[in-house]
């Protein structure tokens, strides 16, 4: 179940190609590129068999841009078709191929391309094993990776857009897939490991299952804690998967839980140098610092812990600098600089924006536990207990991950430590403290 699916872009019924010859492209499809598709292990999907009321842009586009796969037949120059392909060449760097009825006439811009062309004999494909087992060779080629849109080819340092997903955390819910799957994930994630690692041995061969279902396994992973099976899940996808920004960031998130951290901190700045500032790239990195200032005050390392401190201060700082819309790195560096000894004084003047954040994005009317532990986190810094206390009630409620909890938690406990230290105890903090601890064990 879930192979990767393979959108295929071209008319449909019958296309007259000149003035004399009329092409059957139902037949082409039927006959050659869906068997072809299926043979190299992907799942065939034409724009026709998705139509809504008549209605196909929303499935087209989403198709162009989600699906791992794409052929494009160029036969008859179709407008929509050409429309389509620019689409796909201006997103999708690699897993494009291209076909054509031979002796068609190619658009200039076009003839260049290392397209495939295939034989009809009276409007139906005529040599069908042989250009059957030529699209199969191709399809199987453009598991490599390799750039085969013109655009990224030609034009030098252009990054991809980063099209799995606006925020980690709400990707599950950006893709469709099997509602089933969908259905057991969420079930296994409550078993525990044992249980993600039951649905991972369902599915079989990952390189060749649907993203959606592969990303949401490896965020099941994340949600039981098993970095470990992260890091090996990644091993296991397709290479365009496994090269997309998401993957590689909880890829270095999960290296740095089990202690490589020199390899996350790589991949983490591979992605900087490649894409420029990421408020989520920031963020894992300002998280890498954080573990490995708490490891040096642990062992005493009093100097070495300062200058990691203010390396993750700097790092969420960033973050939040490259998009002042995602509050996550906000909050953790104003946080980090209150438990700062003596405090950075900046906290003052990034409070209210990181505020300002968050409070805008759940006014939009879609907040999760994130935002409303932020904005608890905010009244905390600000000393404010009625309003933490209202947004620790909102945060409970809206609790899905068990390590959600456990990690508001452990930053309440640096806060109150801190101002322990400071003489500034508040034990109504405590209290905060143990509720998320209670729900974390309860979850």
């Amino acid at each position: 179940m879930g192979h990767p699916l393979c959108f295929v872009l071209m008319p449909f019924g019958k296309k007259r190609n000149g003035p004399r010859n009329t092409i059957d492209f139902d037949a082409v499809y039927s006959s050659l590129i869906a068997p072809a598709i299926s043979a190299a292990g992907l799942q065939p999907l034409r724009a026709d068999e998705e139509l809504v009321g008549g209605i196909i842009h929303k499935p087209m586009f989403e198709r162009l841009i989600l699906c791992e796969y794409a052929v494009a037949d160029l036969t008859t120059a179709n407008a929509n078709v050409f429309y389509e392909l620019g689409v796909r060449h201006g997103l999708r760097p690699w897993s494009t191929v291209l076909m054509f009825a031979e002796g068609s006439r190619l658009p200039f811009d076009v003839a260049p391309l290392r397209g495939l062309p295939y034989q009809l004999k009276d409007g139906q494909p005529s040599n069908i094993e042989e250009n059957r087992q030529q699209l199969i060779e191709r399809l199987q080629e453009a598991r490599n990776a390799r750039p085969d849109s013109p655009v990224f080819q030609l034009v030098s340092d252009l990054n991809p857009p980063d099209i799995s997903r606006l925020k980690t955390d709400v990707f599950r819910d950006s893709v469709e897939y099997s509602v089933k799957m969908k259905d057991k994930l969420a079930a296994a994630r409550k078993q525990g490991i044992e249980g993600v690692q039951a649905i991972e041995k369902e599915l079989g061969l990952i390189s060749n299952v649907e993203s959606g279902v592969v990303v949401d396994l490896f965020l099941s992973y994340r949600a039981v804690e098993d970095w470990k099976g992260m890091i090996a899940l990644v091993e296991k996808m397709s290479a365009p998967l496994a090269a997309t920004v998401m993957i590689r960031e909880q890829l270095a998130l999960s290296l740095n839980r089990v202690g490589e951290d020199e390899r996350a901190q790589g991949i983490l700045e591979t992605l900087l140098a490649e894409r420029g500032p990421s408020s989520e790239t920031y963020g894992i990195l300002g998280r890498l610092y954080k573990d490995r200032w708490e490891a040096a005050v642990r062992e005493g390392k009093d100097l070495v812990a300062k200058g990691l401190l203010d390396k993750a201060i700097d790092a969420y700082h960033q973050g939040f600098e490259a998009d002042w819309r995602d509050a996550y790195p906000g909050i953790n560096a104003v946080t980090l600089m209150e438990i700062r000894e003596p405090p950075d004084t900046r906290r003052f003047e990034l409070l209210p924006v990181v505020n300002y954040s968050v409070e805008r994005r759940i006014a939009q009317g879609t907040p999760d536990y994130w935002d409303y532990a932020t904005r608890m986190e905010l009244a905390v810094l600000s000393c404010d207990q009625e309003r933490a206390t209202n947004a620790l009630c909102d945060a409970l409620a809206s609790v899905r991950e068990v390590w959600e909890p456990k990690t508001t938690a452990h930053n309440i406990r640096l806060i109150l430590e801190a101002r322990e230290r400071r003489g500034e105890a508040q034990l109504w903090l405590k209290k905060i403290e143990e509720s998320l601890i209670e729900c974390a064990q309860n979850k």
